[in-house]
């Protein structure tokens, strides 16, 4: 399957690197390119996209924006959001995730990492993996000024559900969570959706967020297994 991407970037020479190295993957094709936040929303929707690749500084419409009118917006349920940062400076990655984005990925990032992190948000996965990345959202999420999201707790949970939720969290796939827990690979990911399910969340990046919101695991955890 072809995955469509549109790519959204304020900057010309950025959005032409990145369509020049999406449309070199067999798998991908670059379905719009935006200037503005409003673009990206309207071409996800035209465009009839998988994914977008959004950078969060825009005008019109920043990112962040950006983000909540697609997640938002039924009927582009399927549209996964992929948002980048420039990691050290920009402190409101939190609040695209929040907002409905699916992962994140530093600007500098090397071409092949880009269209891996394309291919596992596409596919549904959540784009935090143990390490700098963890710890950065569990550092965000620990602020008090941050909104909380508006999705369930753990409190309905079962603890073998719990102890999924707390992996996740901390950075594993389906596979490592069957490892670490004696399951296999699909009772693992029957789990997770089932945890999904109960919380309305949107994705694993959700649960990542209600399991740092509720305490389930604390920034000193990220990347801890």
């Amino acid at each position: 399957m072809t995955i469509r991407v549109v790519l959204a970037d304020d900057q010309n020479l950025v959005r032409a690197a990145f369509a020049m190295l999406v449309e070199s993957a067999r798998d991908m094709e670059v379905v719009g390119q935006a200037a503005t936040g409003r673009e990206a929303v309207e071409l996800a929707r035209t465009g009839r996209a998988d994914l977008v690749v959004m950078d969060i500084r825009m005008p019109d419409l920043d990112g962040i924006e950006a983000t909540r009118l697609i997640a938002a917006d039924e009927d582009l349920a399927g549209v996964r959001v992929l948002v980048l940062t420039t990691y050290d400076t920009d402190e409101h990655i939190v609040e695209a995730l929040r907002a409905g984005a699916s992962g994140f990925l530093v600007k500098d990032t090397r071409p092949a990492e880009l269209l891996d992190a394309i291919r596992t948000v596409a596919a549904g996965d959540a784009l935090l993996s143990p390490g700098p990345t963890a710890r950065l959202v569990a550092r965000f999420l620990s602020a008090p000024a941050v909104p909380a999201l508006t999705v369930g707790g753990p409190e309905g949970l079962s603890g073998r559900e719990r102890e999924v939720l707390t992996l996740v969290a901390r950075g594993l796939n389906n596979t490592e969570i069957a490892a670490a827990l004696g399951l296999s690979p699909l009772t693992a990911k029957t789990h997770v959706s089932r945890i999904m399910g109960k919380l309305g969340a949107r994705d694993r990046t959700q649960l990542v967020i209600v399991a740092y919101e509720s305490g389930l695991v604390t920034p000193g955890d990220a990347g801890r297994a």
